[in-house]
């Protein structure tokens, strides 16, 4: 099964792409829900270059890491990884002033679809909010 999940983000190109590629960012919203948090993130953005994110709850009942390898990285345009057996897009579309981010991935079996898209689609929904916020601060 394949998911798509998708965001708008009214920034240019570069400032999106920075975002969701640099280990500080992506410590600032890769989280599905508030009571989450990315503690650590490591980034190798080439083919065969390695990823990881340690997701934690905040109250340290659980935690995990979310890692891969880069298959395929296009700047400012698409980014494709492996993560264990399932693979994943994002795709960057630049539309002058607004970028639409698309990433789709290969589902498990262990969550229902539902569930998944909801997860995926709330951290790219904070990853826009993170977005926002950074051009708001400048």
């Amino acid at each position: 099964m394949r998911i798509t999940v998708s965001t708008v983000v009214v920034a240019p190109v570069q400032v999106v792409w920075s975002a969701y590629t640099t280990p500080e960012d992506i410590k600032a919203w890769n989280a599905a829900s508030s009571d989450w948090h990315t503690t650590a993130a490591l980034v190798d953005l080439r083919p065969g270059g390695k990823f990881s994110s340690r997701m934690e709850a905040k109250d340290g009942s659980f935690g995990f890491d979310f890692a891969g390898e880069y298959t395929r990285v296009e700047p400012f345009t698409r980014i494709e990884y492996t993560f264990g057996d399932r693979t994943a897009l994002v795709e960057f579309k630049d539309d002058g002033d607004r970028v639409s981010v698309v990433v789709s991935f290969d589902g498990e079996d262990s969550h229902s679809e539902e569930q998944q898209r909801t997860g995926w689609q709330a951290i790219l929904d904070s990853f826009a909010r993170h977005v926002a916020g950074k051009l708001a601060s400048q």
